[in-house]
């Protein structure tokens, strides 16, 4: 019985110390959306769910939460098919592999503010490097204002989304074929298996777990992303390219609603709370098949 119940008391002090990290918050933020809060955090009367009636009257939090939905949606599905074609090249054994690894690794070692500002300045609509591009090629005639509306602006920050994510993407998926024994390889070419065939018996069912937790993990890191969107167009123009993430910021810290902002939170932390629990869910009864 004891031994049983060692385990449980080794984890302890340390789900103790999680559950404080992240309870004691939760608890502050659910009070903040239930009272009337002034700009300097003091609670005022209980209003209940007033904060959110508002929140789901607001036009701009409504387009900015489908807008979030798809900014999620069109990075990850992107980053995880781009990554795994890099991964299978990178994984192959070239002169030059190494150097190769570390070229695509090299953008994850920087801050990713400063990544939104260097195409920030590519992306400019008048001396912008995109631009000089295009017209040294003949491509266009006149310089886009690609940050200037929201036609342009989204579409180029959700590529920029995708490739900033790549390298993470690309490193799980690697240490995922690292661990696909060779000898399948062999056994299945040796049974006249093309190269597409390899890869759609072989290595992706082995790859599924690494792709979920890419799936999973990129979903939670792109959801709360703020330094891409807040860096190339601050929501604009217009408010046309904000997410939840960047409207939480506005209503908090330039309206001074800490309230809404609180709500706004937690309206996002129940969003990634049930998509994570469906989709592993899902996850866990798919390997039990």
């Amino acid at each position: 019985m004891q031994r049983a119940a060692a385990p449980y008391f080794l984890i302890l002090p340390s789900f103790l110390l999680a559950a404080a990290i992240i309870l004691w918050p939760l608890k502050e933020i659910v009070s903040l959306s239930l009272h009337d809060v002034n700009r300097f955090g003091m609670l005022r009367d209980f209003i209940g769910m007033e904060h959110f009636r508002v929140l789901f009257a607001d036009p701009d939090f409504i387009a900015a939460t489908w807008r979030t939905l798809v900014w999620t949606a069109a990075v990850v599905l992107g980053t995880l098919i781009v990554s795994v074609p890099i991964a299978l090249i990178l994984n192959e054994d070239f002169y030059g592999r190494g150097v190769a690894r570390i070229l695509i690794m090299l953008p994850w070692a920087i801050s990713l503010t400063m990544t939104a500002v260097v195409w920030r300045w590519a992306l400019n609509g008048e001396s912008g490097m995109l631009n000089s591009a295009l017209r040294g090629l003949g491509a266009i005639n006149t310089n886009i204002q690609w940050l200037a509306q929201a036609s342009t602006a989204f579409p180029m920050q959700v590529l920029i989304g995708i490739l900033v994510s790549v390298p993470f993407t690309v490193t799980i998926f690697l240490g995922g074929l690292s661990s696909v024994p060779d000898d399948l390889y062999e056994a299945a070419a040796t049974e006249g298996a093309g190269t597409w065939d390899q890869f759609r018996l072989i290595t992706l069912p082995l790859l599924r777990p690494f792709i979920n937790i890419a799936f999973v993990l990129n979903t939670i890191y792109v959801f709360n992303s703020f330094p891409i969107i807040w860096a190339t167009t601050g929501g604009g123009p217009a408010n046309s390219t904000d997410i939840l993430v960047t409207y939480l910021y506005k209503v908090g810290f330039r309206l001074g609603k800490l309230g809404e902002a609180a709500a706004v939170s937690l309206i996002m932390f129940a969003i990634l709370l049930a998509f994570t629990i469906i989709y592993v869910r899902l996850a866990m009864r798919e390997a039990k098949t």
